[in-house]
């Protein structure tokens, strides 16, 4: 059941509606005003104007020195978006000191757990170059000590004294042979033979020794292993003896050796005011005078059992001891270092133990062979990762969090052929003091805090960069974003009018005339794409021209949808009204998004009221093609239904709201005032104009609410109308709220001041009804008026289902139903003929 159609006679004319003029609807900054010829010219200075909020929370997050006061920066996207945060940190810790230096050496108590000191800048490169010279004077002085007459003549001394002993005990077992009949041979091996002797002294020939009877011969037998027994005996005296001249001689060696590495060492741990130094120096020498046999005379190197062992880099070296790693050398570092961890694997942020093959194929290591990481590297400064990179990398989180909890590095080797690796070297823990910056979207944000209970107690700052920046040095940094971005990447040096193009497109790009994007990263492309039709026209400065064609080209590479839209629209496949009026039907206007190419076109919305009790169905979510805002959006019709007509009367009626030829999910609340001027136009019965096009959300007092895309939908809507040919009348019905979001392309401003085409700001439903329909709004008790026609008409329906009865329960009101299923995603617009 519909309305009636009202007796034009009755009806009150609405008063003229206030239009936009061209002058109003357009946007342009005047090169003039930037103050400058080209960026050539202008100092490329770190500028951060409206970002103060984000600015103190990275101010306290660096100054507050206590464990779990690490950051998370959100909101900052674009080019270079770490680097830049990098430029920034330095900025702000540029008064914080230089760090020192870490270095790792052998603990010779615990070979597997190196260790590890912390010392003043430069001189971890220090050390380990006296530590070089150190190993190389001692190879070439104790050689010559060892060659010196008097260390000679001293071994020999001990020589001779040992030698006398030794040949004392070979008497002494020759004169128990010959008294037991027999002549000892010593054999050059070390052997001892025994030969019995005749009865004059002779040796024995093994002839006469058959001759002798069986008795002489086991007497004989018997004898010689007496003497065997007591050879062993003679044997280990001698062994005794060995070892005593052996350790005597070390004796003799460690003393004037000693006399050679003493001053040296103690003249290098007088350069150290370090205890552990100190400490480590003196077990360096106690070391080397127990291990004097790496000082004397290089061997000839054995040739290599296997290819591979090359890998190893030689056989391992018995000096290798006294090296020096330095893992973190901050000689040359001024301030705080800041470090953007562009890889935040396992190895990157924690450091490794590299692993070399040893000659017998195994897989080995030292503590030479020990990197450190990030985390390390940045210790009294920052470090800057990607939250997502973090989050996607093995183990990385959770070793992560466990660092920044203790404030304790531990260097782990981390290598997927670690089955083959007979050595686990793992250094002593190492305090850090290094500030985590993570950067990434809000919503990972969220989800960390809420599911995450230690990144909470880990992460307490949160800086949040601000996507849109005002005031008076909005203007100021981005032209010195510009300037930074041209000269970083090479580009050709930006005209003014060029950079003054880029704050249109800017502007645009966050709804707001009055404002301009701080996130960089479609204005840095929009420059490169500029500067290469720069180029290509043979010139060498950028200029409005070339950010016209940049913004224009990118258009037509991604437009094929839009214009198919068109193309259908303008052939009558996909239905749209572009003149006259009708009841029931307005042309609402959707927001398409296609790879992230932003479009606005037309859509028919229509609705169909008649008697009955099921309130207002959503044919779009019957269908499960809305979404949870659209849906809210149809719950506020009813609202202002109640609101508006019912205070007198029950509201019963049945009224279906589709978008006509939609066959993808619909999300968002900006139609919602579309669909209730259709509605309103089907109970009143009076015609809606169709060369108007409408946007919009709307309250339940019916108030307009601003929308997004606002530039998109207009553009949308005039290429549409101009598509099938301009009228002088079509134009869009907005909320006024959106009027300092207009940023037009020159075809449509220049359409307005011809008068071709129109927009008309409203703040309230009535006023669009006035302007949509040429009807006053009125109210429900002024005859003539919109409102009194369609509460007259519902009243009506009221009365009707009275009288007929009402419905059974099944028939409920629809648009309070459960919706079953979630909606069905957004998807690009695939019209079907």
């Amino acid at each position: 059941m519909t309305a009636e159609a009202p007796d034009v006679a009755t009806l009150q004319s609405a008063a003229a509606a206030r239009e936009l003029s061209a002058d109003e609807a357009a946007f342009s900054v005047p090169a003039a005003e930037l103050a400058f010829q080209t960026t050539a010219e202008i100092a490329v200075t770190p500028d951060w104007a409206g970002q103060e909020r984000a600015l103190a929370a990275l101010e306290l997050g660096l100054g507050v020195n206590h464990a779990g006061f690490n950051i998370y920066v959100c909101g900052l996207v674009g080019t270079h978006r770490e680097q830049t945060l990098a430029a920034l940190l330095a900025n702000l810790t540029r008064s914080l000191p230089r760090p020192g230096d870490r270095v790792l050496v052998q603990n010779f108590q615990n070979r597997d757990r190196p260790r590890a000191f912390y010392l003043p800048a430069g001189q971890g490169k220090q050390l380990r170059r006296d530590m070089l010279e150190l190993v190389e004077d001692l190879k070439r002085l104790l050689p010559e000590t060892f060659r010196k007459e008097t260390f000679e003549e001293e071994k020999e001394q001990l020589s001779e004294r040992y030698g006398h002993e030794g040949e004392a005990i070979a008497k002494e077992l020759a004169q128990r042979a010959t008294e037991k009949g027999f002549l000892v041979q010593f054999h050059p091996q070390g052997g001892v033979f025994f030969i019995p002797l005749t009865k004059d002294g002779q040796p024995m020939e093994p002839e006469e020794f058959q001759k002798l009877d069986e008795a002489a011969q086991v007497e004989l037998r018997r004898r010689e292993r007496e003497l065997s027994r007591e050879v062993k005996t003679m044997l280990r005296r001698q062994q005794a003896l060995g070892r005593r001249l052996g350790r005597e001689v070390k004796e003799v060696e460690r003393r004037v050796a000693g006399d050679v590495i003493s001053p040296l060492i103690e003249e290098m741990t007088q350069r150290y005011d370090n205890p552990e130094v100190q400490l480590y120096l003196a077990e360096v020498r106690e070391h080397m005078l127990d291990n004097l046999d790496a000082f004397h005379e290089p061997q000839p190197q054995q040739a290599l059992p296997f290819p591979f062992a090359a890998m190893a880099g030689g056989v391992p070296d018995g000096l290798l001891d006294y090296e020096v790693n330095v893992l973190v050398d901050n000689s040359i570092t001024a301030g705080a270092p800041i470090i953007v961890e562009s890889s935040p694997a396992y190895k990157n942020l924690f450091g490794a133990v590299e692993r070399m093959v040893d000659p017998s194929g195994k897989l080995v290591s030292n503590f030479t062979r020990i990197k450190a990481g990030s985390l390390l590297r940045a210790h009294g400064g920052c470090v800057v990762v990607n939250v997502i990179d973090a989050l996607s990398e093995p183990l990385v989180w959770r070793a992560l969090k466990r660092t920044l909890k203790s404030e304790q590095l531990e260097i782990e080797a981390y290598d997927p052929f670690a089955m083959f690796a007979t050595t686990t070297l793992k250094p002593e823990p190492m305090k850090i003091s290094t500030r985590v910056v993570l950067t990434g979207p809000t919503e990972i944000f969220q989800l960390l805090y809420f599911y995450d209970e230690e990144f909470r107690e880990i992460f307490k700052v949160r800086a949040d960069f601000g996507y849109e920046v005002d005031g008076v040095g909005a203007r100021r940094s981005f032209v010195a974003q510009v300037a930074r971005i041209a000269r970083d990447e090479q580009l050709p040096a930006f005209r003014a009018a060029a950079v003054a193009r880029l704050m249109e497109f800017g502007a645009r790009s966050v709804d707001d005339r009055r404002k301009l994007p701080s996130q960089w990263g479609g204005i840095a492309d929009i420059m490169r794409e500029a500067a290469f039709w720069c180029r290509k026209s043979g010139q060498d400065e950028v200029d409005d021209a070339h950010v016209r064609q940049a913004l224009e080209q990118r258009i037509f590479r991604l437009n094929r949808i839009e214009e198919k839209i068109r193309e259908l629209i303008r052939d009558g496949v996909l239905l749209v009204n572009l003149d006259g009026s009708t009841v029931g039907q307005v042309n609402g206007l959707a927001l398409a998004n296609i790879g992230g190419y932003e479009f606005g076109r037309p859509s028919r919305v229509t609705v169909a009221v008649s008697m009955g009790s099921q309130g207002i169905i959503n044919v779009e979510r019957e269908a499960q093609l809305s979404g949870h805002t659209h849906d809210k959006g149809v719950f506020i019709l009813s609202g202002y239904l109640r609101r508006t007509y019912a205070q007198d009367f029950p509201l019963s009626l049945t009224a279906s709201i589709v978008f006509e030829q939609s066959y993808s999910g619909i999300d968002g609340d900006s139609a919602s005032s579309t669909e209730l001027y259709a509605l309103i136009s089907s109970l009143s019965g009076v015609a809606i104009r169709q060369d108007l096009a409408v946007t919009g959300s709307v309250n339940q007092w019916g108030e307009i609410q601003p929308i997004g895309g606002i530039n998109e939908k207009i553009e949308g809507f005039f290429a549409t109308c101009r598509a099938v040919g301009l009228s002088g009348r079509q134009g869009v019905v907005m909320p006024v709220q959106n009027l300092d979001g207009l940023v037009l392309r020159a075809e449509v401003i220049e359409a307005i001041r011809n008068q071709q085409f129109h927009l008309y700001p409203v703040r309230t439903l009535d006023e669009g009804i006035a302007l949509l329909t040429g009807v006053k709004a009125g109210s429900v008790t002024e005859p003539g008026t919109v409102h009194y026609l369609a509460s007259q008409h519902l009243r009506k329906l009221a009365e009707g289902l009275k009288q007929f009865g009402v419905p059974p329960p099944a028939a409920a009101n629809a648009a309070d139903k459960p919706n079953p299923t979630p909606p069905a995603p957004p998807s690009p617009p695939a019209p079907r003929p």
